[in-house]
């Protein structure tokens, strides 16, 4: 194939919309790209001194493109960050009063300096039944403006964001999701969404506008905008910056891109991950949102040492994180269900509703009344010094304190299954988060509560010696790891995120337990995290490479029997077009003939297409010339194989399986001499047109008995959009990856 017509098919299938990438195609263009720049240099020598010059000016610019667009991508997520940040710590305090020496002043840069009290943040008014009204108002205004312009500028900013990346960065395109508009409107309803009050976080769609981010300023450079495998490792690396971001926390986000978003993680994509979400934190820390010098809100440090006896308490939080995270995500997929079935066109109104019944019920509970991040800061404390809020460290307040802390898990967890999914930019991190330090919270009170009553117990005989044995503050932050660990199904990163949070080097044994006891709990009894079940539910063309397929039966159960071929000879340029108007596949088989079904290739639509418009426009001919798919010197052969090694054990005849249903696109099946072919597309009046060049001769191909795990395992590490099924160069049918799980799905 000529590059030019190379380039161009490529640039059509970038349009493609929910299509899936073939990485074997891809692979392919970008050797043949690879051998052109190489024969470009190769062919400098012997031209003037400025010419070799500039080629390897040009060389160098190339190799140190890929980290000066991860540098300006990396720079470009932390501002976003930050900016957001202000507006939204701005929007979510302008609810209860305002600044009364600047407007745009939230609390805690009004009262910057104050040691007690602070006269210039008044509430809006003195009476508490007008500060209800308000807080209600603007909580329900809020999220209408989010929901409205998410709705009506771009529907894809709706949501977390996780579960499309997943299968973005797996190889599925959807247009728009990572598009211009949708970073501005998601990157303009988030602030609103969170301060609205609805139980939804704003770590999850972090990832997602920092993937646009790099999508959007990698597309201006050639090099990623043809390369879908090199614009996946930006994708990637994008993902991990954009939790890097929201909790300060540069390894664990290249953890979690890691552990949740990648499919291929090479160590060329490790490196790229860590430096983007480097120089994401850095232009975090240095723009400091938060005046503080800490990249996040709820950063501490703990400096007292846990004791054994705890263990037994890790373990009941490790059980809950569990529990929360198997009942949130089943009855969040059931409310997901109804809201597609019955609130489809209500989605303003059904935010706005979402927002008046929340703040109607938290504005009389003190932690959920207040931000999410907030609260987690406040629950993390330890009480000691000025580290009190609202006496939640006094003992004559526990009893009052436990029962608030009961109210706001409940509260809370009901809130983010009937919030998350909404219209609105809405992720599932922080309220997890924060619903799991209030349960921790509250086991560490009431821990604390019966050391109390029992000092001398022989169950607390390692706090003999200590003035003060537990710390409830520790019991949250433990919360928080395993209700994130609950929700998402992921390890590693939590324990690294947390232990990036606090710096408590002493916790990292404690954290290990609860998230392993949590994932115990989730294997066992779960179906895995949010994310992948809500991928499940969509239906989207998605292999988890990190899941164990086990189907127990041959590829010859799950491939597709009814086909569409192409006859190597015969069709006319019409019939040929007329292929594409009546069908929607995305290739078609090419068989020598259609008695014979021995297979020759296999031509992917959009070739197909680009094929016949190039015929039509640069050759002038009409729909009567007839199509060849190979040319005369071709013989008839069996295409290389994947199970090539089980071929010649195969003892079955072909007669005794059941025949392919084959579909031929026209009404004449006799075959066409061979001497009309003619190579290159030709003029009218001639008797035919050579599509060979856009023909793939080499598909991967296995036997119908071969293993369909091991099929998956061809899918998830080869990356092709289609395997043809042959038995001895005889087709027998086709498989897809949304085939494969087609019968997954209806197996289990």
């Amino acid at each position: 194939m000529a590059s030019a017509d190379f380039e161009q098919i490529a640039e059509i299938k970038r349009y493609e919309d929910f299509s899936t990438i073939d990485w074997v195609q891809d692979a392919a263009r970008e050797r043949m790209r690879s051998r052109l720049r190489n024969s470009r240099r190769l062919g400098i020598y012997g031209q003037s001194t400025l010419a070799i010059v500039l080629s390897h000016a040009r060389t160098v610019y190339e190799s140190v493109q890929s980290w000066l667009v991860i540098s300006v991508i990396g720079a470009s997520i932390g501002t976003i960050a930050a900016m957001l940040n202000i507006i939204t710590e701005f929007l979510s305090d302008i609810k209860l009063g305002h600044c009364e020496t600047g407007f745009y002043l939230n609390e805690e840069f009004c009262c910057w300096g104050a040691d007690e009290g602070c006269p210039e943040w008044h509430p809006w008014s003195e009476y508490s039944v007008v500060r209800y009204v308000v807080f209600v108002v603007l909580s329900v205004l809020f999220a209408t403006v989010s929901a409205f312009l998410v709705k009506s500028f771009a529907p894809y900013a709706a949501g977390s964001g996780i579960s499309e990346i997943k299968c973005i960065v797996s190889g599925f395109v959807m247009k728009g999701f990572l598009g211009g508009w949708t970073l501005f409107i998601k990157s303009l309803g988030l602030p609103l969404a969170i301060a609205s009050g609805l139980s939804v976080g704003k770590e999850g769609p972090s990832v997602h506008y920092a993937v646009c981010t790099g999508n959007v300023i990698a597309r201006h450079f050639q090099k990623y905008r043809r390369s879908a495998a090199k614009m996946r490792d930006i994708l990637t690396a994008c993902a991990a910056t954009g939790v890097a971001v929201a909790f300060g926390s540069p390894i664990g986000g290249v953890l979690f891109s890691l552990e949740e978003i990648s499919s291929q993680f090479s160590l060329k994509t490790m490196w790229r991950s860590y430096f983007c979400a480097l120089v994401g934190t850095a232009a975090l820390a240095a723009i400091n949102p938060f005046r503080t010098g800490k990249l996040v809100l709820f950063q501490v440090h703990y400096d007292r040492d846990w004791h054994f006896f705890e263990i037994i308490f890790f373990i009941v939080i490790g059980l809950f994180g569990g529990l929360y995270g198997m009942f949130t995500s089943k009855w969040n997929l059931v409310v997901q269900s109804l809201r597609k079935k019955y609130l489809g066109p209500y989605a303003v109104q059904e935010a706005a509703a979402l927002a008046f019944v929340t703040a109607v019920i938290t504005y009389f509970n003190k932690f959920l009344r207040i931000d999410m991040t907030e609260s987690m800061g406040i629950l993390f404390k330890e009480c000691e010094g000025d580290e009190d809020y609202d006496g939640i460290c006094e003992p004559g307040n526990r009893r009052h304190l436990v029962a608030s802390l009961l109210f706001a898990t409940i509260i809370r967890t009901l809130l983010v299954i009937v919030s998350y999914g909404s219209k609105v930019p809405a992720g599932i991190f922080v309220p997890s988060m924060a619903i799991g330090a209030s349960f921790g919270r509250l086991v560490g009170v009431l821990v604390q509560a019966l050391y109390e009553a029992h000092p001398d117990s022989a169950f607390f005989t390692a706090c003999a010696h200590e003035d003060t044995c537990i710390t409830p503050g520790t019991y949250a932050f433990l919360g928080a790891a395993a209700a994130l660990s609950g929700i998402m199904n992921i390890t590693v990163t939590v324990v690294v995120i947390m232990f990036e949070l606090t710096g408590a080097l002493t916790y990292i044994l404690p954290t290990m337990i609860v998230v392993g006891v949590t994932k115990i709990i989730n294997d066992k009894f779960g179906k895995g995290g949010i994310a992948d079940q809500a991928i499940l539910a969509s239906g989207f063309p998605f292999l988890d490479s990190k899941e164990d397929h086990v189907f127990g039966v041959t590829v010859s159960d799950a491939m597709i029997r009814h086909a569409v071929v192409l006859p190597s000879f015969g069709l006319t340029l019409g019939e040929v077009a007329n292929v594409l108007r009546s069908t929607t596949f995305r290739g078609f088989p090419v068989v020598e003939t259609a008695q014979s079904m021995v297979l020759s290739g296999y031509i992917g639509r959009t070739e197909l297409q680009y094929a016949i418009e190039r015929a039509k426009r640069d050759g002038n001919v009409d729909d009567s010339v007839r199509c060849f798919f190979t040319t005369a010197d071709q013989k008839p052969s069996v295409m290389p194989s994947v199970a090539a090694v089980n071929s010649s054990s195969e003892t079955e005849s072909s007669a005794a399986r059941p025949a392919l249903h084959v579909e031929i696109p026209t009404s004449e099946t006799q075959d066409f001499a061979v001497r009309d072919v003619r190579p290159g597309p030709t003029r009218k009046g001639t008797s035919s047109v050579d599509f060979t060049q856009f023909i793939d001769q080499t598909p991967i191909t296995v036997n119908p008995k071969f293993a369909l795990e091991t099929v998956a395992e061809v899918f998830k590490k080869v990356g092709p959009s289609v395997i043809l099924v042959e038995y001895q160069g005889r087709l027998e049918g086709l498989i897809t990856a949304k085939d494969l799980l087609k019968y997954q799905f209806k197996q289990h």
